[in-house]
């Protein structure tokens, strides 16, 4: 037996137990004939006391234990003199009798401590290390939990949880897919799952009314803090439903989760915001709405005046900062530069500062006068010691541009508490994006989605005014997850395949399995799909997903830690039928 107890789990209670402990070993000091080392697991930290004067030789060995030995332990648990209240087993430490080296270790590359000295690439690198931070440990636990919670929560909402494959079709719409090539069927490929769509429709007309699954899903595209080329969503789906039923259920997983791992109720119902609203109001289809400062647009109101600026914009709005009139010049100017940055694209930011006294100062002063300005107020809902801030141009880019102005404002005044959760529905999203390049629709969900049933009659005479019947839910400006009623009718989903631009040879040749299991009977059916690393990343208050995922991948799609990707043998190539093209 190497353990008797956990290295956090030793309490007052315990004072005069002998006890056998194994862990790795965080640090040792010596003071006064006594050497001290404190022993880690993934369940806390013991303080270890050698006495010198009892075993000088157990002492001086325990002296020589470098950071991160394996060691095994005997001893009795005694009371500490020096408490510590900072850590649970505080009150207690374990005086030594026997110490056996399980396991030497060569000096850590950075400290594992919950603050270390290590950069992300290093950590990434030696992950397993960083694994036996407490932190990480943390977020780990976060998971399991969570996930617990969310089959328990389904299982008794009556799902069942079934298994879709990992090689399937390469479908030609949304991110780039994964391929991987076939032995067995020469010069063919499979694809892996950018999400188990298809099957779980299939599920649905094989009557398995509540599916859902916890799965990994991939994607090729370009990375940042909240995405990974591999990646766990809750996938769902439910038959014989209308899009509230499925809120309803989902509104209650995400209530039931925050109440079970976080306890944290939510009062009432979610808010249900349109899209359109959603990007009138916040310029985002994923809007923070824990603080306010909401878009007013201006364009009327400013129109003719001479500022050729916002004379020839197709739209002008702005946002009102309360309590900002103080901002100076320096901090002005570092506003304007932040949404003149090429990733935001504005040209440049109108500012206008309503003091205390009641007097009003522009950037603009030379084309406006104080009655105009009042007006702006007005129309802002400023007050004195407000500002007003205000972006013109091209309506959609100057919609994204105002959009990250306000998030940066709710970061400089602090209104983006990570302990207030506010959560909302985003629905009634447009069903087709026109797309000028190419001179055709593409889904703005996926082609199964389904239009609102008013909105059918759009099909052949202005199908891009057509709403999907769709939803998302986000939590805190970050999409948690998003779903839609899916298309049932084969004749409807055909009309959506033409109109997306694909041929009836193209249609069946994607989508055939699908189309032929709708001539048996498919049922009224929808789902959603939960981000779950974004989920526990909220949940843990982090602003990367990736220490939410044991072993991610880095900003370029690479694990440093295992050097994948890699290149592989001529000998594999060649099985395959693969032929590498040489680097222009």
């Amino acid at each position: 037996m190497y353990r008797t107890h956990t290295c956090g789990e030793l309490r007052a209670e315990n004072i005069g137990t002998e006890v056998k402990l194994s862990g790795w070993v965080q640090k040792t000091r010596e003071l006064g004939g006594m050497t001290f080392v404190d022993i880690r697991d993934r369940y806390g930290i013991t303080q270890l006391v050698f006495d010198d004067s009892k075993n000088a030789q157990l002492a001086e060995n325990a002296a020589n234990l470098g950071r991160e030995y394996v060691i095994n332990i005997v001893g009795d648990v005694i009371e500490r003199e020096s408490k510590n209240k900072n850590i649970p087993t505080g009150e207690i430490e374990i005086l030594v009798k026997q110490l056996i080296v399980l396991n030497e270790s060569e000096t850590p590359p950075f400290t594992i401590e919950d603050e270390t000295d290590g950069g992300d690439e290093l950590r990434m690198k030696y992950r397993y290390l960083d694994l036996r931070r407490s932190p990480l440990q943390k977020s780990l636990k976060l998971r399991h939990d969570m996930g617990i919670a969310i089959r328990n929560y389904l299982h008794k909402q009556g799902f069942y949880e079934i298994e879709t494959p990992y090689l399937i079709k390469s479908t030609p719409e949304g991110a780039r897919d994964f391929v991987v090539p076939s032995r067995m069927n020469e010069n063919q490929f499979y694809a892996l799952p950018q999400s188990p769509q298809t099957f779980k429709q299939l599920l649905m007309v094989a009557g398995y009314d509540k599916y859902f699954q916890i799965v990994k899903c991939f994607r090729d595209e370009d990375l940042r803090a909240d995405r990974q080329p591999e990646f766990t969503q809750i996938d769902c789906e439910m038959a014989f439903v209308e899009r509230d039923d499925i809120l309803n259920v989902f509104e209650g997983l995400t209530k039931y989760l925050f109440k079970e791992v976080k306890g944290f109720e939510f009062e009432g119902d979610f808010q249900k915001m349109p899209y359109d609203t959603a990007m009138e109001l916040y310029g985002s289809d994923k809007p923070d709405i824990r603080f306010d400062m909401k878009f007013v647009e201006l364009t009327k109101t400013v129109a003719n005046s001479g500022f050729v600026v916002f004379d020839s914009a197709e739209y002008v709005a702005g946002i009102t900062a309360k309590g900002c009139s103080e901002y100076t010049r320096k901090q002005l100017d570092a506003l304007t530069d932040f949404v003149k940055k090429p990733q935001i694209g504005a040209q440049g930011l109108v500012y206008c500062k309503y003091n205390e006294d009641g007097t009003l100062k522009s950037s603009v002063d030379k084309f406006f006068d104080a009655d105009a300005l009042k007006q702006w107020a007005e129309v802002m809902n400023a007050e004195p010691g407000d500002l007003m801030l205000i972006l013109a141009g091209n309506k959609k880019k100057t919609q994204s541009a105002l959009c990250e102005l306000r998030l940066e404002m709710g970061k400089q005044l602090g209104l983006m508490n990570r302990n207030t959760f506010a959560p909302l529905w985003v629905v009634d999203f447009p069903l087709l994006e026109w797309n000028e390049d190419s001179k055709r629709f593409f889904a703005m969900h996926h082609p199964f989605t389904s239009p609102k049933p008013d909105d059918l009659h759009y099909f052949d005479s202005e199908p891009g005014r057509m709403k999907a019947n769709a939803y998302d839910l986000v939590i805190n400006g970050v999409e948690i997850g998003g779903g839609s009623i899916r298309i049932h009718d084969k004749d409807i989903q055909s009309k959506m395949f033409d109109t997306l631009g694909f041929s009836k040879e193209e249609a069946n040749d994607q989508f055939g399995f699908l189309m032929n299991a709708f001539k048996y009977g498919a049922p009224p059916h929808g789902g959603v799909a939960f981000g779950f690393d974004r989920l526990v990343s909220l949940f843990a208050g982090f602003d990367s997903i990736r220490d939410t995922i044991a072993f991610p991948k880095n900003n370029s799609g690479r694990d440093v830690m295992i050097d994948s990707p890699s290149f592989i043998a001529k000998e594999q190539l060649d099985e395959l039928n693969i032929q590498l093209k040489a680097k222009q």
